[in-house]
């Protein structure tokens, strides 16, 4: 294929020389790179390294007692979801398989544990089992499986609304990201001190799900990736970003850019039409075995086919290019999730970009008016993993900005970054010939179709629509409060959070179901989550207490505490490992692996109820994040992501063609009328380490600025493991602060003690409270 007039100042061998702004497009594969499987990425990494040095130091995830968890199934988890005579029955079913075959598989899961343990190849006595529940699902990974942030505009204005310059700089801080973890230079993740596990790093760049007809699906890891891969108009192209050998940065910012303008103008000389034709990205929306078999039918075509999937299998990460700016936050989060469906003016052409994807990767996205965010491959890193990444990358750019100001005020070297990597320009290094010892110029990833793949093509697509028109995305940004009033009321946010999304459903519905909430266990040896089931007696009881038109104010806030105080304990054992779902269903696993009858117990009510989960939530988030957000798990479900910040509380939630704006209306009334049954206790005195600037407008509006007594005790905040905040201690003193008019203004200052007064909030950003559904 000719790239028109884009190969006139490149050099011989395709490459860019660092100068010229065209670039020369050619067919070129790289040599097969190494391929590892999910589970032989697992082993230790030497002590000396700063990332994994500490992974021997976490001990195993213990595996809780029979009895233990099956009391808590029983009395815990399903309680409030059955009638007195199901529960009859699942106490039945709990007793004989206490009795019968459970004992049994309790000891052979010890036993596998204890082998895998002294194996030292699988690193819990869950991760097979869990990683296998990922790769054996057949069902499209879009809506089902594949989560998605949205972060905040970037800080330089310059650069925020700039499509290619916003995707510059994130291509060039996730590539610091890259050759930190390349270099094993990256800090670990900590909590109070205490180290958490950083295996799924190891599968967060080079990674790709392959799809299999006749078995699970593959996660395979190309160790040695030095390139990204970018998709532009349906198009790929890919160009290097770090050294081979050192692993160091390979090109900058600028570089980036200008690379990045090379692609757009070679991509847009194709219409959307002529692209859509050929968007071999939709085949990984599609069910596995049918993608598995499109992928054999690519691959059979022609060797170069099989070539062009090892460049984007083996690529760091995907940098998507889209041709759309939201009009809404709501098509943002959408678009996220699962790109738009748009069709061709008067044409049945599908020119949207739910075309211009890579499921099987990581994938970092940038649409046309800026708006960024990633959507990952959920079976080899969990959220948390994906948020440090993202945190990483949004606190590289943050401190870029800053240094374009203090290096002219101050010369360079003033600011330390986040991430500790080498930036060795490739364009600077030439060898005795004055040719490029690195070739950085992109080349466009060339597949050779036939009719009977672009056939594929277009009913792989219009498959995909069809589910993208019965899914609905709605976003919540309530900005009335957030957690900064929720810890100073005493509560968890978290578990606040919790019982606002379960009352919301109560409310329009009547009743209270299935609810999910993943826990971090990362303080464990290759620890992912366990699940939490939010739905508990008290719960139930909290959201009859609060829609009986009989009940007072004071019964209302005792049920309320009382319902997110269990939360926080239940929320505490499961991250110490003593949950319920990851223990039986990895019984239920070494029943398989042994070959046994698969106890009746794995077919009863209680075992369907407790994986049908209708409110699916995570929470995930801090100030690099706008939105977080994913599918429903069932037809019949929502999938609800949530972010807790100081002031405010944005939830993202999407269904299958139920009620979803109204169901995000409903969380609205919610808040705001425990907003009321708060207000005598809205006098809060909090101690905050940092101040954003929403705090600094707060605290001067209407010339006024709240100062706190020396005697006042502060609240402090602690993280939790789960990644939360704890709640003071129900004797710790919380004084009133007075209001005092400033004699001198100060535009900044470290520590602010304000009066949370929802008088006053009542006359303030009202109308902001609420994004218009």
């Amino acid at each position: 294929m000719k790239a028109g007039n884009h190969t006139s100042e490149s050099s011989d061998d395709g490459s860019w020389n660092g100068k010229s702004k065209d670039v020369r497009f050619a067919q070129v594969p790289e040599t097969p790179l190494s391929v590892r499987s999910l589970l032989s990425c697992t082993g230790n990494s030497e002590t000396g390294s700063l990332t994994y040095g500490s992974q021997h130091q976490l001990p195993r995830l213990p595996i809780p007692s029979l009895s233990e968890t099956l009391h808590k199934l029983q009395n815990v988890v399903l309680k409030a979801l059955l009638t007195e005579e199901e529960m009859q029955q699942v106490e039945q079913d709990i007793h004989d398989f206490q009795s019968g075959l459970g004992a049994a598989l309790q000891e052979a899961l010890i036993n596998y544990d204890e082998e895998s343990a002294s194996s030292g190849e699988i690193g819990s006595y869950v991760e097979e089992f869990w990683n296998e529940s990922y790769l054996a699902y057949d069902a499209s990974v879009v809506l089902n499986l594949n989560p998605y942030f949205v972060l905040e505009d970037g800080p330089d204005p310059k650069v925020a609304h700039d499509q290619l310059k916003r995707a510059a700089s994130l291509c060039f801080a996730a590539s610091k990201v890259a050759s930190a973890l390349r270099n094993e230079t990256l800090e670990p993740d900590t909590i109070k001190g205490k180290p958490l596990c950083m295996d799924q790093f190891k599968v967060l760049f080079g990674a790709s799900r392959q799809p299999s007809s006749h078995q699970n699906d593959d996660v395979h890891v190309y160790s040695d990736s030095c390139h990204v891969a970018v998709l532009c108009n349906n198009q790929f192209y890919y160009f290097p970003v770090l050294w081979p050998m050192s692993g160091n940065v390979a090109v900058d910012e600028g570089d980036i850019l200008e690379i990045l303008r090379a692609i757009e103008r070679h991509a847009m000389e194709t219409s959307p039409e002529e692209a859509s034709k050929e968007a071999l990205g939709v085949f990984t929306s599609l069910p596995r075995a049918q993608w598995a078999a499109a992928r054999q039918d690519l691959i059979e075509t022609s060797e170069a086919n099989e070539n062009a999937l090892t460049l984007i299998d083996s690529a760091l990460f995907v940098l998507v290019l889209d041709s759309y700016a939201p009009q809404t936050i709501h098509e943002a989060a959408a678009n996220m999730l699962h790109g738009t469906n748009q069709l061709a003016a008067g044409e049945t052409a599908q020119i949207g970009t739910c075309l211009n994807r890579w499921y099987d990767k990581l994938q970092i996205i940038v649409l046309a008016d800026g708006t960024s965010g990633i959507n990952f491959e959920h079976s080899s890193i969990d959220g948390h993993t994906a948020l440090r990444f993202v945190s990483d990358v949004f606190a590289e750019t943050v401190i870029s900005f800053a240094e374009s100001i203090v290096d002219v005020i101050h010369g360079r070297g003033r600011i330390q970054h986040v991430v500790d990597a080498i930036v060795d320009r490739a364009a600077v290094y030439a060898d005795e010939t004055d040719r490029p010892v690195l070739g950085v110029a992109p080349k466009k990833i060339i597949f050779q179709m036939t009719d009977q793949l672009r056939k594929r093509i277009y009913f792989a697509e219009t498959a995909l629509c069809d589910e993208l028109s019965a899914s609905d995305t709605y976003v919540l940004e309530f900005k009335d409060y957030g957690k900064s009033l929720i810890v100073g009321n005493k509560m968890s946010p978290d578990s606040f959070v919790q019982m606002s999304i379960l009352l919301a459903y109560y409310k329009l519905y009547g009743k209270v179901v299935c609810m999910y909430e993943p826990v971090l266990t990362k303080a464990f040896y290759h620890g992912r989550t366990e699940a939490m089931r939010s739905a508990t007696p008290l719960a139930k009881v909290f959201c009859e207490v609060w829609c009986d038109p009989e009940s007072t104010r004071d019964q209302k806030l005792s049920a309320l505490r009382a319902a997110v105080t269990e939360h926080s304990n239940l929320v505490k054992e499961s991250a110490a490992g003593k949950g319920v779902d990851r223990h039986l269903y990895s019984l239920k696993c070494i029943a398989k692996r042994s070959g046994l009858a698969i106890p009746a117990f794995f077919d009863s009510i209680g075992w369907k109820t407790l994986n049908h989960t209708v409110l699916s939530t995570s929470n995930c988030g801090n100030p690099s994040l706008r939105l977080f957000g994913f599918g429903p798990v069932v037809s019949d479900g929502f999938g609800v992501g949530y972010i807790i910040k100081d002031q405010g509380l944005t939830y993202s939630v999407s269904s299958k063609h139920r009620q979803t704006q109204r169901y995000v209306r409903s969380l609205a009334t919610t808040l705001k009328e425990i907003q009321t049954l708060l207000r005598p206790l809205s006098n809060i005195q909090v101690h905050k380490k940092r101040t954003n600037l929403a705090d600094i407008k707060d605290s001067f509006r209407d010339g006024t600025r709240t100062l706190a007594r020396q005697e006042s005790s502060a609240i402090s905040e602690y993280p939790d493991i789960w990644g939360e905040r704890s709640a003071p201690s129900t004797d710790q003193k919380v004084d009133d602060p007075p209001f005092a008019v400033p004699t001198k203004s100060k535009p900044f200052f470290s520590v602010v003690s304000r009066q949370h007064s929802f008088d006053l909030l009542s006359k303030i950003d009202r109308h902001n409270s609420l994004v218009d559904l």
